[in-house]
């Protein structure tokens, strides 16, 4: 859903990603949102060894619903290993669903990200009815939910565990695992994870 975090978790496993022995690329199809974009951190990620795949030149940034036809020429490059940056909400599973003849044909692993912290995501039913709609729109399985539960700069110890615990509730009535729960790298670095813990680099700027 819209605001959870799927773009910096997007750009941290592209980052990881870039560590195996396969080539990685990261594809901004996010068409939703025009504040929080992968493609905003184009030139670091390509330093780093990462293909960022976008709309060209000045249309990089422009608030436009474009997918770029190298998208799916990359899904289906056996090279690369592909990260998807997908928009959030209805119309993000949507411009997913379209890619659906490029994808379907892959081994591919979807993650659903969860932030308790955010509008209408703080109910395991409504979660629930969430994953199986926007399921159907972007036409694909869901393999695994990612807790990324935070208050930004305000996260504690009292944060994450009701995090996990909602990821916890979630994952037993819609019978999908969680792969994760991440977390900065600055935050509690001493403190057991109920799930395996995914240490993140935040990217994106925040208002204050």
């Amino acid at each position: 859903m819209f605001g959870t975090g799927k773009t910096e978790l997007a750009i941290n496993t592209a980052l990881s990603l870039r560590d195996s022995d396969m080539k990685t690329a990261l594809a901004d199809i996010d068409t939703i949102s025009p504040y929080f974009r992968s493609r905003d951190e184009k030139d670091y990620l390509e330093s780093e060894g990462v293909k960022v795949i976008t709309p060209p030149g000045r249309l990089m940034h422009a608030d436009i619903p474009m997918i770029v036809p190298q998208v799916g020429g990359y899904i289906q490059n056996r090279d690369y290993r592909i990260v998807l940056d997908v928009g959030g909400n209805d119309d993000g599973a949507t411009v997913l669903g379209s890619l659906n003849h490029f994808i379907s044909a892959q081994d591919y692993c979807s993650v659903f990200v969860l932030n308790r912290n955010r509008p209408f995501s703080d109910d395991n039913q409504k979660i629930a009815e969430q994953i199986e709609r926007l399921s159907a729109k972007a036409r694909i399985r869901i393999d695994y939910l990612a807790n990324n539960t935070n208050l930004g700069a305000e996260t504690d110890r009292d944060t994450i565990e009701k995090g996990e615990a909602f990821a916890e509730a979630v994952s037993k009535t819609t019978q999908i695992p969680v792969l994760f729960t991440s977390m900065a790298g600055d935050q509690m670095d001493d403190d057991e994870t109920r799930f395996e813990r995914y240490t993140i680099k935040r990217f994106l700027k925040y208002f204050e």
